[in-house]
Parts: C-alpha cells; structure tokens; sequence
C-alpha cells in the first residue's frame, strides 16, 4: 500500500510577507534601510517602508555570543509541545542538538524543522536528540509539530531567557531571533556552533557531519 506523503513547507509569495515575520513583531518602520533591500531571508524584496519591530528582547547589548565551544551549556527547563517540563540534564548521557529557530510557520524555519523531521532517523542512529527552541507557546509548537509530523522535542522559551542566556545572536538590524544551532557532547559540552539565517537546512547537514565523524 502506498505510504502518505509527509506535508512539507508550502508558501504562496504574498504569504512570504506576512508569515516570516514573527509574530510578536508589530508594526514599525526600521530606519537607514536602502530604498531596495533584497531580503535572503524571505526571498522578496522588502521596499523602505516595509514594517518591522525591534523587539526589546534583542536590544543589540543582548546579542554578544555567552556560549562558546568547549564550554558546558546553561541548564534550562521549557514547556515542550505537550505542556510537560523538560530539562536540559534529562538528556546528559547522549548527544543532544539544540537549535534555536525564530518562529513556528515561518517559511525558512519550517524547511528546517522538516529537515530535521526527514534526518532524524540518522540522528537517532548517530545516538544524538534533537530539540527545537523558539518564543512560541507549548499549543503552537504543538499544531506545529502535528502539522509536519515532527518527531523531536519542540520547547518554549515564551521571553526568550534561555535565548539570552545562551547568547543567541539576533539578524536582520537585531530585529529577528537569531538561527543557532548547537550540539552538545555526552556531557553538556559545546562542540559545535553553527549560524546561519538564510539556508536553514544547512543546519541539517552540519551537525549530522559532525556527529557522524565524532
């Protein structure tokens, strides 16, 4: 018998606008923008006028890097998408990836949230978890994990504490939640940091050869 697709990340242009801000970001103009500012992240072009917030949360004193490789990671305890607490000491013993994304349904992070959904076969067999971190409530990282059938963790970090407290780096003029991903040894060491705003699912392939050639 034939086997269901899996949903995969599906954006009209007009959505592309609207959906990849997120959604705690309200209406302001961002100043000293180029009459034509080509956005790699959205893969529109954004005029002049085009609106965005600066969120207090990623003031530009908040964005210098506190987690480096070779360091042991903060501790933390999130809501995952099931309203259950989770800590970070659950998972010592094993490798854990731990991406931060900007937001649920946004066009690049819905890419790699299905990369990851389509790699963690691979991840499980390298022994590693994989664990999603965003601002979004437990209820939108549920329909969220139910829309695209994701396997892994999703938390909350609702304030962005443990954002700050890892120093994830913000992007586009410090107005968008930075995309960072890291993975952490059977201790709770930093091994690897990887950054990238625009290809998402590079994300993907950088841990896993990692992973797979440690």
């Amino acid at each position: 018998m034939a086997s269901t697709p899996l949903p995969t990340a599906k954006h009209s242009l007009p959505s592309l606008l609207h959906a990849q801000t997120p959604k705690t970001l309200l209406s302001r103009k961002l100043p000293n923008l180029p009459k034509s500012f080509q956005s790699q992240f959205c893969g529109v072009k954004l005029s002049h006028s085009s609106n965005f917030a600066v969120p207090s949360s990623f003031k530009k004193s908040s964005i210098l890097a506190k987690v480096s490789k070779g360091s042991v990671a903060p501790s933390f305890s999130l809501k995952d998408q099931d309203g259950k607490t989770v800590s970070l000491s659950k998972f010592k013993g094993k490798p854990v990836v731990v991406y931060f994304y900007p937001a649920d349904e946004t066009p690049g992070c819905t890419k790699q949230a299905c990369a990851f959904r389509d790699s963690y076969e691979k991840f499980k067999k390298a022994g590693a978890e994989v664990i999603g971190i965003s601002g979004d409530d437990p209820s939108s990282h549920k329909a969220f994990a139910k829309k695209y059938r994701l396997p892994f963790t999703l938390l909350s970090d609702e304030g962005n504490k443990v954002r700050k407290d890892w120093g994830v780096p913000a992007d586009l003029f410090g107005t968008l939640p930075g995309r960072q991903t890291y993975v952490l040894d059977k201790n709770g060491v930093v091994q690897l940091i990887y950054n990238n705003q625009f290809q998402p699912e590079k994300h993907i392939d950088e841990t896993l050869k990692f992973l797979q050639s440690a």
